[in-house]
């Protein structure tokens, strides 16, 4: 099951991971504007939301955590893809709302409803983006929801087939 302190730790070593690579992903940002600033703005986005994570209790309910969490992206959201990562992890709160942990159903839901909520955003969405990786993971989690509960064989593959799309684009 996934609690609100395994969210939290999450959020922030990923938040870490986008910091530390920035630059690579400026210089990948070449589609569909390629103003090189991705990185920088996903950067800037992320640790708004690890300010504010990092004052939140590790026996939050994840749908507290998660609800922070969107609205500090939100409100620290740099450029599009900011932006973009604010209304995933918007989509993805929603469908945490009510809960104290979840199990690879209700995850791969919130995942759903965190693409869905980023594509309804974006008047004209371009494929070969932070969406296409958004869609793929949320197929991912679908079809393994149907197979396994268990986070530590779903959470692994998701993470590997998103590689995978993003290796596509």
């Amino acid at each position: 099951m996934l609690t609100g302190k395994q969210f939290k730790r999450a959020f922030i070593s990923g938040a870490n991971n986008i910091l530390n690579h920035r630059k690579d992903v400026d210089a990948l940002n070449v589609f569909p504007v390629p103003d090189g600033d991705t990185g920088t703005n996903m950067s800037m986005t992320s640790s708004a939301a690890v300010r504010e994570l990092q004052v939140v209790s590790d026996d939050e309910d994840l749908s507290i955590v998660a609800a922070k969490t969107a609205a500090a992206l939100l409100r620290g959201a740099r450029g599009n893809s900011g932006v973009i990562l604010s209304l995933v992890f918007r989509g993805i709160s929603n469908g945490f709302k009510g809960k104290k942990e979840v199990g690879g159903k209700d995850l791969a839901a919130a995942l759903t409803l965190g693409k869905e909520s980023a594509y309804k955003a974006v008047m004209k969405p371009k494929e070969g983006t932070i969406l296409t990786v958004a869609k793929g993971i949320s197929r991912k989690a679908e079809e393994l929801a149907e197979t396994t509960e268990d986070l530590e064989v779903f959470i692994p593959e998701v993470i590997k087939y998103a590689e995978e799309v993003l290796a596509q684009t």
